[in-house]
């Protein structure tokens, strides 16, 4: 276990400019937020820094009120920065080590697992959540790998004892499903960010997490 503060992971939000077709980042995070987003993540995979780190700051001046907290995709730097909440790393990315020592025991860690293979290189004492998937075919991620469904996210809810959040084509009217696999939460993109009325998808997945309950 780290040190990291306590996080619910029940509805998580990634947000990032491919999403959001040219729409205010902040305006529809706080939407979402407004809807029950309980965490979110900002994913830039080609903003330079100095913008990403306004854009984190100008996220946490938001959410932080809230105690909602905001995870760097990747980007070690623009979180350490922007002061965010945590920060997420895919397989690819900075070793899981080393970002913890940068980040130090206070800080949240969440690391990307698409298979049995990858979910034994996770080491519970430096990450604090897990993000599975595909579950779904998707999208909006174009190196996510093949879907795994419910039964592959299942199998890795066996293999992981760390809080889970599926990911990966998730949509209204497949959250229950896929929180029935005894995940965490589930993380979503276009669902909210690509919605006409952010406020609402996120409800109406929110009602739906919740009625599990």
């Amino acid at each position: 276990m780290t040190g990291a503060p306590a996080f619910d992971l029940s509805l998580y939000l990634v947000a990032g400019s491919d999403a959001l077709a040219g729409r205010d980042p902040t305006a529809v995070v706080a939407a979402a937020v407004r809807g029950g987003v309980s965490l979110v993540q900002l994913r830039e995979k080609a903003m330079a820094a100095e913008p990403m780190i306004a854009r984190a700051r100008a996220l946490k001046a938001i959410l932080a009120p809230l105690d909602i907290p905001l995870i760097v995709n990747d980007r070690l730097d623009v979180a350490l920065a922007a002061g965010a909440d945590g920060l997420h790393l895919g397989q690819d990315d900075l070793a899981p080590a080393e970002a913890r020592a940068q980040l130090g025991p206070g800080k949240i860690l969440g690391v990307s697992a698409g298979d049995a293979a990858e979910a034994a290189t996770v080491d519970p004492a430096l990450v604090d959540y897990v993000g599975v998937g595909p579950v779904y075919p998707t999208g909006t991620k174009a190196d996510a790998g093949a879907a795994i469904g419910l039964a592959g996210l299942t199998a890795m809810r066996r293999l992981l004892p760390l809080p889970m959040v599926a990911i990966g084509g998730i949509q209204a009217g497949r959250a229950a499903e896929v929180m029935a696999c005894g995940v965490e939460g589930v993380a979503v993109v276009s669902a909210i960010c690509a919605a006409a009325d952010p406020e609402a998808a996120a409800r109406a997945l929110r009602q739906e997490i919740e009625a599990l309950s």
